[in-house]
């Protein structure tokens, strides 16, 4: 699905599915208008969500491995829900923080609180359930 104020789409959990998404926001964004910063902040908080569930469920040796996005714009915010079949996540969001300057990883979660208003994680039904927003900006 896709029209002026949401996208839905079910693709494989493998690394080209980052392109997939971002391809899908960027029409989202013309389609409904959506300022630049608003756009921004939103796009880098999903894309990072989006790529801990690729990395952590992508799996060559389990293949079905798959996540839905749907994501809405609103007159005053934009949500999405991203929800995947991997394992299930143990996460505390309250306890996420960047880690040390060299460290190569851990940043994801750290990136998408800072740029998202609201970001939730549930396991449920077999699903880690992912669950963002963030108010648009007034131009």
């Amino acid at each position: 699905m896709a029209d002026d104020t949401g996208v839905r789409l079910t693709v494989p959990a493998e690394p080209a599915a980052l392109d997939t998404v971002q391809d899908a926001l960027a029409g989202l964004w013309e389609r409904s208008g959506v300022d630049a910063v608003t756009a921004m902040r939103f796009e880098t908080g999903l894309v990072e969500i989006t790529a801990n569930v690729i990395e952590h469920s992508f799996d060559p040796d389990h293949p079905g491995r798959e996540f839905t996005l749907v994501v809405e714009v609103g007159a005053a915010e934009v949500t999405a829900q991203l929800s995947d079949n991997g394992k299930p996540a143990a996460i505390d969001l309250s306890d996420v923080t960047l880690p040390d300057d060299d460290a190569e990883s851990g940043r994801g979660l750290a990136i998408a609180l800072a740029t998202l208003d609201e970001l939730t994680h549930e396991h449920r039904d077999g699903l880690n359930i992912w669950h963002l927003s963030l108010r648009r900006t007034v131009t």
